[in-house]
Order: C-alpha cells, then sequence, then structure tokens
C-alpha cells in the first residue's frame, strides 16, 4: 500500500467498485500512516544520492511517511548545500507517494549557533571533592567528557570548547552533611594552575588552622551544543525551519530533544548543567537564591538546610522539565506556522527509553509536555508510557521507532504493539555494519504484508486502547534524590496491571497542575478522552497543594482513589501532613501486590473485563518491564474490539472465533487480526480483517471463497465505506451487496533477495 495521510487526507491509486478507472479519494475518517525511518549518510548527499532508498521503500514497504535525520560529516542544515539536497529529495519523495518528514534540529546545526551566539553554548558545572591537609597544598585536577549520541555518530561529538573555575569551597563534612559553621568560599586563597577545554587545575593552600578537612572545587566546561536555556535559542530554532519553507516537506523531526546525554545519570550527583541563563531563571523562580552555591547544597547536603535541599532539588529539576517542555512546543508551533496545520512533528521525545535518573538529567523527564499530534516513543520504553501519551496528544495509535539486529524481532513487535493500540516506527536494523544490506532486510518476507493488515485498522476506529487504571507517580519526588521515592516512577506497580491484563498508564503528577490531568462533568478522573475507573497515586511525597485540591474534587465522583506512599513534605521542602489534606475515602495502601489486588477487585466488582495479559518482557537499557504477548485480544475506548494473532506466522495465524460482545456473538474466519466494534443494539458499525472468509454477527454476513484484506466502517453521513487489499480481479459480490464504495490498496512487493 503506498498513501500519504496527513490527519485527514487519504490519497492513493484506487480502482472503484466495477470499473478499472483510476483516481484520487479522500475519506472522511483519520488514517493513521505508517512510518518509516531514513538515516542519512555521505552516499545521500552524493548527486540523486536519495533516489536508491526512496525507490526501494516506494515499492517494496508500507511506509507512507519517512521520518528523516542527517548522519554524516561536518552536514549542518543550515547550509545551502543541505537544504538543496534535502529540497531535491522532497520532491522526489512526494513523487513516489514516501514523504519526507525531515529533522531539523539545532543540533544538527551546531557550528552555526556557536559561530552567532558564542556565549549561550552549554556548560556542565563539575564539583570534586578533595581532602585537605594541614601542613601541604593539595593538587585538585578537573577534566572534561567528550559526550556524543546518535546526533554526534559520524559527526563532531558535544565537543568541550573551554573550561574555567567557578568556585572553590572549604568545610567540614561527615554522612549527614557539611557543618554550615565551617563552610568558607575560599577561591581566592586558591591557586588557577591551568585551565584548558581538557581540564582544570587548582592549587589549594594548606588548611594551617585545621579548621576545614574537605575542600570542594567547582568549574564548568563549554560544550559545542546550545546551551538549552539559551535566549537565543527559540528564534534560531525558528530561523531553521523557515529556511525551509520552499520544501515540499511533510513535516519536521525533532529527536530526543534535551541536555547532552550522561549514561549513568550521573549517581554521584555531583554533575550540573548550568549556564548564567539558568542561573538567572533559578534566581528568578527562587527569591535570589544562587546556583552555584546551591549544586553545593544539592550534591552533598549541609546540616539544618535539609528542607531548603530538597526545595533546590525540586526547583532544579523542574526547571529542566518545564524548559524543555517549552522549547518542544515553541518547536511545534513554529512547523504548524510554516508549513500549515496537517504538517507532522516528529519524532520521539524519550532519549534513555525508561524514566529513570538518565532521562531525569537528559530532560527532566519532559516526555508528557514534549507537544505532538502523535504519541511517540522509541527502543524499549514501557507500554504504561505509550498508551498514557496516546491519550494526551487525543492520538489514536502510538509509535514506537524501534529496532534490533534481529529481524525477527521486528516481526514479533509488528504484532505485539497491535496488541497494545500501537505501531512501528521501523528503524533499520541496528546494529549492523552493512547499511545497504540493513536497509533492504525489512523489505523482503512477509513483515510488510503484517503491516499493511495492521494498518486496515487504522481505518475504523480513531480510539486509543482502553485503560482503565492510572498510576499517577510523584513527579518531584521520583526525581528528588534527598527524599524516600527517588528513581522511582511506579513502573513495577503499571506493569503489574498489565500483566493482570487490566492496562493502566502511567502519568506524572505534573499533568494535574498542568491541567491535562481533569475531572469531567460527571466527576470521572480523565487524561485526554480515556476515563479512569481506578486512579493510583504514587509517592506524593514533595507534591504541590494542587494535588491534594484535584483529589479532594475528585472524591466526588466515581473514579476510585488509591495512594501508595506518604506525602511529609511539601515541594517547598516543609513538613506537610499529606493524610489530612488528602480525602480520607483515598485508600491507603501499602505495598504493591495488595494495591494491585484491590484495584483489581474494584475493577471486576464495576464489571470491566480484563484484556489479555502482558506475559512478555522487554529486557534492556538496564530494565525490565511488561510487553503484550503477540496473540489476544484487547479493546479501545470506543468499544471496538481487536483480536490479535501473529505467534507462528509473520503473515498472521489463524483466527476461527466465536466471541461475545455484550450479549451479542460475533464469529470470525481471518487471518493476524479481526476487529469489530458494534453499536449498542449489536449492530455493526466498523470492521477489519487480514484474510477474512468469514464474519456473522446478528443478520450481517460476510463469506468469501478467497481470504480477502477488508476494512468496513460508516461515513460521516452513515454510509458503508471501505477498502479491500491486495486481492485481484472482480470485488466479490458478497461485498457488492453490501456496498459499491470499495477501494483498493495494494500490498507491497517483498524485496528479492540479491
Amino acid at each position: 500500500m503506498k498513501s500519504i495521510i496527513l490527519f485527514v487526507f487519504f490519497t492513493c491509486n484506487i480502482a472503484m467498485a466495477g470499473s478499472d478507472k483510476e483516481n484520487i479519494t479522500r475519506f472522511s475518517n483519520n488514517v493513521m500512516p505508517t512510518l518509516g525511518c531514513w538515516f542519512w549518510g555521505e552516499e545521500e548527499f552524493q548527486p540523486n544520492g536519495y533516489k536508491q532508498f526512496i525507490d526501494q521503500v516506494s515499492r517494496h514497504s508500507s511506509y507512507d511517511l519517512l521520518t528523516t535525520s542527517i548522519r554524516a560529516f561536518k552536514k549542518e542544515v543550515t547550509d545551502i548545500k543541505v537544504h538543496d539536497q534535502i529540497k531535491a529529495a522532497a520532491i522526489y519523495a512526494k513523487r513516489h507517494d514516501v514523504p519526507i518528514v525531515m529533522d531539523l534540529d539545532v543540533r544538527l546545526a551546531r557550528r552555526a549557533f556557536e559561530e552567532k551566539y558564542p556565549d549561550e553554548l552549554q556548560e556542565m558545572l563539575i564539583l570534586q571533592e578533595v581532602e585537605l591537609s594541614n601542613d601541604k597544598s593539595v593538587e585538585c585536577v578537573i577534566h572534561s567528557s567528550n559526550l556524543g549520541d546518535h546526533y554526534t555518530h559520524r559527526t563532531t561529538n558535544y565537543i568541550p570548547l573551554r573550561g574555567s573555575l567557578i568556585r572553590v569551597y572549604s568545610y567540614v563534612r561527615d554522612s549527614a552533611g557539611i557543618d554550615p559553621k565551617t563552610l568558607k568560599d575560599i577561591t581566592k586563597e586558591c591557586e588557577l594552575v591551568s585551565v584548558s577545554k581538557d581540564s582544570v587545575q587548582v592549587i589549594i593552600q594548606s588548611d594551617k588552622n585545621n579548621i576545614s578537612s574537605k575542600a570542594c572545587v567547582i568549574v564548568s566546561f563549554t560544550h559545542l551544543t546550545p546551551d538549552v536555556f539559551a535566549p537565543h535559542i527559540k528564534d534560531f530554532q525558528r530561523e531553521i525551519i523557515k529556511q525551509y519553507s520552499d520544501t515540499q516537506l511533510a513535516g519536521v523531526c525533532k529527536d530526543e530533544w534535551g541536555f547532552p546525554p550522561n549514561f549513568d545519570g550521573n549517581p554521584k550527583k555531583d554533575q550540573f548543567w548550568y549556564s548564567k541563563y539558568r542561573a538567572k531563571a533559578y534566581a528568578e523562580r527562587t527569591n535570589g537564591r544562587d546556583l552555584i552555591a546551591d549544586c553545593l547544597l544539592m550534591s552533598f547536603g549541609i546540616k539544618g538546610k535539609e528542607n531548603q535541599r530538597s526545595m533546590a532539588i525540586n526547583h532544579f529539576m523542574e526547571m529542566s522539565w518545564q524548559r524543555n517542555g517549552d522549547l518542544e512546543d515553541d518547536f511545534y508551533k513554529t512547523v504548524k506556522e510554516v508549513f500549515g496545520s496537517d504538517a507532522v512533528v516528529a519524532t520521539h521525545p524519550t532519549w534513555w527509553p525508561y524514566p529513570d535518573l538518565r532521562e531525569f538529567k537528559k530532560n527532566g523527564l519532559d516526555w508528557w509536555v514534549a507537544t505532538r499530534d502523535w504519541a511517540q516513543t522509541d527502543e524499549l520504553t514501557p507500554f504504561a508510557v505509550r498508551t498514557a501519551l496516546s491519550k494526551k496528544w487525543n492520538s489514536p495509535i502510538w509509535y514506537n521507532m524501534y529496532y534490533s539486529k534481529n529481524k525477527k524481532d521486528y516481526e514479533r513487535a509488528v504484532w505485539s504493539y497491535a496488541l497494545a493500540g500501537g505501531r512501528i516506527n521501523f528503524h533499520r536494523p541496528y546494529p549492523n555494519d552493512n547499511l545497504d544490506e540493513a536497509r533492504k532486510e525489512l523489505l523482503r518476507g512477509n513483515l510488510m504484508l503484517a503491516e499493511s493488515r495492521v494498518h486496515l485498522l487504522n481505518f475504523i476506529s480513531q480510539s486509543q486502547l482502553d485503560c482503565p487504571v492510572a498510576v499517577v507517580f510523584g513527579h518531584a519526588s521520583a526525581m528528588n534524590w534527598s527524599g524516600p521515592g527517588y528513581n522511582d516512577v511506579g513502573m513495577e506497580v503499571a506493569d503489574n496491571f498489565w500483566q493482570e491484563g487490566f492496562l493502566a498508564d502511567l502519568i506524572p503528577s505534573s499533568e494535574i497542575e498542568n491541567k491535562n490531568l481533569y475531572i469531567n462533568n460527571d466527576g470521572w478522573i480523565c487524561y485526554g478522552p480515556q476515563r479512569y475507573s481506578a486512579v493510583i497515586l504514587y509517592n506524593p511525597e514533595f507534591e504541590k497543594s494542587s494535588t491534594a485540591a484535584f483529589f479532594t474534587q475528585a472524591q466526588k465522583g466515581p473514579t476510585k482513589l488509591f495512594r501508595i506512599g506518604n506525602w511529609t513534605h511539601d515541594f517547598n521542602g516543609n513538613t506537610f501532613n499529606g493524610d489530612s489534606a488528602l480525602p480520607s475515602t483515598m485508600n491507603k495502601i501499602s505495598d504493591i501486590k495488595s494495591a494491585v489486588f484491590e484495584v483489581s477487585t474494584s475493577l471486576r466488582e464495576q464489571k470491566i473485563a480484563p484484556q489479555t495479559s502482558a506475559t512478555s518482557k522487554l529486557v534492556g537499557f538496564g530494565h525490565v518491564s511488561s510487553s503484550p504477548p503477540t496473540s489476544g485480544f484487547c479493546r479501545l475506548i470506543d468499544g471496538t474490539i481487536i483480536q490479535i494473532a501473529g505467534t507462528n506466522n509473520v503473515a498472521g495465524d489463524p483466527i476461527q472465533s466465536n466471541i461475545n460482545i455484550g450479549e451479542y456473538s460475533v464469529i470470525f474466519d481471518a487471518l493476524g487480526v479481526a476487529a469489530v466494534r458494534l453499536d449498542g443494539s449489536g449492530n455493526m458499525e466498523a470492521l477489519a480483517a487480514g484474510g477474512l472468509s468469514y464474519f456473522k454477527v446478528g443478520d450481517f454476513e460476510i463469506q468469501l471463497d478467497t481470504p480477502t484484506d477488508i476494512a468496513l466502517w460508516h461515513d460521516s453521513k452513515g454510509e458503508w465505506d471501505g477498502v479491500i487489499q491486495g486481492r485481484k480481479g472482480a470485488i466479490p459480490v458478497a461485498l457488492l451487496n453490501i456496498t459499491n464504495n470499495w477501494v483498493r490498496l495494494e500490498i507491497p512487493v517483498p524485496l528479492k533477495t540479491d
């Protein structure tokens, strides 16, 4: 199948029933596209170097859009030659019905930003503690780091450009923290021996008075990347996007935005992303506090200032997700302004594909405020996050950019994702030394047939996976290393619900203050279109008063309220009685196992049936989380029931089922996917099936001699519309008896082995 789908438009070559005439049509329902990835190396910048890949995927893939980024040496998107090559490729790709969504992030123009705004580059503060001597000087050498990620692959890293000495403190410290009576700024008493992009060397004179036992040297290294708090970063990003307004791009990408990467999350808490602009913003929100001094407080703690330490960490981390979210939102709005409201904004905000300390440092865990039209994640991001983001953005499906070195993993993922309301954004197999062969591998065999069959679901519903449970984790608590809930977002709770078949969305508590988690007119707690039957507030330590007010109001409604974890301090570190602030009707539970049991019991009492249990696992990046299998059933919010079967054959296993939806019996004989939605009277509203041979509900019956991929639904006028996929010859009479409004879709021809 080859099509362009941008929100309301589905464009393809078709043959109408009873005619061989080719035409162009628009369906009244929104049809979500199939996404594929494209990464440009040196070969794509050769004359016509983009044509080979476009030719291949236009003939042999299901891709409707190509999320595209540059992985080539010293190719910046601000360069006119780069612009012209992208423009030519966009024209060619659109002509071949695989439009490009191009990555135009500022990180692909770092040298241009440095040249224009040399004073607005990102700095990292590094704190290094040394033992002092009362009879000799002490030398301290702090080295910079050469940081890199996928944006620097094949090109210059986020290299250090220069270093500087910021401050030196002396003090006495034990396991309880620094003794404030001994704390002293001794910067002027120290000798700066050398300073460069690679290191800063300082000599600390002997402590003849033997007052202090330790010193902390604080240095800064400036790196080759824009400061997240730079005053001109928005303007620069807008200029890049506007530079491409003359191209035929279908949209623009920003991928894994945030500070440069830190692959261990800095568990020692001796590194802080810094700039004078961030320090100014920090002072403005904390009544003039000094960020450098507070970095010492946040890192080591000061006796008697425990509450101030908690407050400082909360503000510092909240700044991260708020500023990064603000930049993502400005990017989104600029893309729409330049390319139109239907322009695609891609790809995912997730960097480390798990909400842990690495992602806290990268972006403050801003995933839920990185504005998109479509929910997008990558790699092994937990399913509870994927489904939550689909609710946040009212995205009918979520996309996960997926790669593996083994093609069989893709063949499993295409069905497992479908069972959880999602689709793959197809990244080439990785790691793989032969990039050209890796690209081709996904186009061979029946993987694209499987994707085409799953894609039929996109025609019949604009609804998300129904998750009756929300796990609302304390955003501040999870990121505050001075508190009891550090590095714990409640994933174990959410995973346990998925394993029980009672699917759960994972949502940060900051979405309460953002007013995105809301109470509807009937009193239900909702997130986007999802109405929750049960909500668990997880680790509310350091929450704001808005959280207590929200649940106090929610207690009046039908959503069942639960809590795990204490609330003894507010956001500013002050002592707080969460037990009295939260409603007494909120059931406080001491452990996860009990919580899952009590909530599951409550759901069954509400006559909510479980869906297929997540019996598989996502394993990698230091974590394990629950994953749906490749066969089972799920339920969408609009009542669509989907059966998936792809365990043994990537093209789809037989589905021969007789299921009850309420009091109505539904019979299917199909392959891979079988989905139906009934109205309150048991009448069929929509149907999608791969390899359909037989279907029956009530008096509505379809029997086909040849298994056929079809989707059938009511348009806005209440008339039947349908698609037939991959079938040659005349349209069967059994289908023409339903409607003449059939559109043919082609299945991609598998690429032959060389």
